[in-house]
């Protein structure tokens, strides 16, 4: 059995935050702990507007917290996201998130994430990262 706190893991290296200052991911569990999947509660900041395309991960995201939006690119489809709010990223979706008040998010990848993952220049994660234990 797997126990961790949200506390204990934002006061570790499970904690990444963007190199642009637009999130905050607290990586609850990770490729190493081998369940297939990894799973993270994810803060975008209020303002936050930026385009991801994630072409090694599906995602889905449940909205905790917060206000905001998420576009897809290839129809120009707009989603509002609040409290209760589920998105599917299950075609590799390149989209749009922008976070009109602070969003708190439960996000869980498959192929799981190794830990240190931040966004490339195509807003993708790298389907391999360094590891955290």
């Amino acid at each position: 059995m797997i126990v961790r706190t949200l506390s204990s893991a934002n006061e570790s290296n499970r904690k990444v935050v963007s190199p642009e200052g637009s999130w905050e991911s607290t990586r609850l569990l990770l490729k190493a702990d081998q369940m297939g999947f990894s799973f993270h509660i994810t803060t975008i900041y209020k303002g936050a507007d930026f385009q991801m395309h994630y072409q090694h991960h599906l995602e889905s995201v449940y909205c905790i917290s917060g206000k905001g939006e998420v576009e897809t690119m290839a129809d120009g489809q707009v989603y509002p996201i609040t409290p209760g709010t589920i998105y599917i990223l299950d075609k590799h979706d390149k989209h749009i998130l922008r976070a009109e008040e602070e969003m708190v998010m439960a996000c869980v990848f498959n192929p799981p994430l190794n830990g240190t993952e931040v966004h490339n220049a195509e807003g993708a994660y790298a389907l391999q990262a360094e590891a955290i234990g």
